[in-house]
């Protein structure tokens, strides 16, 4: 699998001429990178007795930051399979009515999960952002710059995410579908990439 592979080797593929790994799988691992960051700052807090007061929340942090990690983890092979999917169907022969229709079909279906699975990373990542702001908030001082990287590579990832769904809406005619899932990742930017500024702005504050 992809997220066995060796940073080198991930890195090599990426920049290939091969359409997959792309910007999708990077936002994926951008995303997994800043829920392990926020890890670092729980796992350097726990256990300190200066942080003792917060170390009930900060395990908890930690709890939902490492479901993150591997929920974004398994994100990335999840973007190159719905690609792979769609890349498929555009293949499909289209010789015949009945081929055409039934390639119509597929491609809809496709483009439908080309955005669900971005869509569904900018979730995680919005996730990701709201614990690197508690991580920020509450953390160990000296690692607190890692609770804003955190909060930033969330916030790239998120946006990443982001432009993979507006880039596949376009093509799907569904429109009640298109326009629901638009809204979506419209508030999530919104919303979370303000708090990730927020948390940049709080870690700033404590250097």
């Amino acid at each position: 699998m992809i997220k066995n592979q060796p940073i080198q080797e991930f890195l090599d593929k990426l920049a290939s001429s091969a359409a997959t790994p792309g910007g999708g799988s990077a936002a994926a691992i951008m995303g997994a990178m800043g829920a392990a960051l926020v890890s670092m700052v729980c796992n350097l807090t726990v256990g300190k007795k200066n942080y003792a007061e917060v170390e009930g929340e900060m395990k908890d942090v930690l709890r939902e930051a490492e479901s993150l990690r591997v929920a974004l983890t398994d994100a990335i092979a999840e973007d190159i399979a719905a690609f792979d999917s769609l890349m498929a169907a555009y293949a499909m022969p289209k010789d015949t009515d009945e081929q055409k229709a039934a390639r119509s079909t597929a491609i809809q279906a496709g483009l439908k999960q080309a955005t669900e699975v971005p869509l569904s990373c900018a979730r995680l990542c919005a996730e990701v952002i709201a614990l690197s702001h508690r991580a920020a908030a509450k953390g160990n001082l000296n690692v607190i710059s890692d609770a804003g990287v955190a909060a930033l590579a969330a916030q790239a990832a998120l946006r990443s995410a982001a432009l993979n769904v507006y880039i596949n809406v376009p093509a799907i005619k569904d429109r009640a579908f298109a326009d629901t899932r638009v809204a979506e990742v419209e508030a999530l930017l919104r919303d979370a990439v303000a708090q990730a500024e927020s948390t940049f702005a709080v870690v700033k504050g404590k250097l």
